[in-house]
C-alpha cells in the first residue's frame, strides 16, 4: 500500500495547509493508502511524496491541492 508523507516548514506556519492536503488524500483514498504522515521540516519546505517519490515540491510546483491528490493517485494501487 501507499505511504505518503508531508513535510512542512513549521517556523513558516504551513501546519495548515499541511493538514488540508493530509484530509484531502484521507478524503479520496481513505483505506487504499497506508498511511499520510505530516513531518516537521524548516527552511520554507513544503514537499508531498508517495512512497518516496516526490509529487509535489513548492519550489517548483504550484500549490493545488487537487493536483496533489491526483499526483499521489498515480501511486495508489500501483503494484510494484
Amino acid at each position: 500500500m501507499t505511504t505518503v508523507d508531508i513535510e512542512y516548514c513549521v517556523p513558516c506556519g504551513m501546519l495548515d495547509r499541511a493538514q488540508d492536503v493530509q484530509a484531502a488524500i484521507l478524503e479520496a483514498f481513505g483505506q487504499e493508502v497506508e498511511s499520510v504522515s505530516l513531518v516537521t521540516g524548516d527552511s520554507g519546505v513544503f514537499e508531498v511524496r508517495a512512497d518516496g517519490d516526490v509529487v509535489f515540491d513548492k519550489e517548483s510546483d504550484e500549490f493545488d491541492v487537487d493536483a496533489i491528490v491526483d499526483g499521489v493517485g498515480t501511486h495508489v494501487g500501483a503494484t510494484a
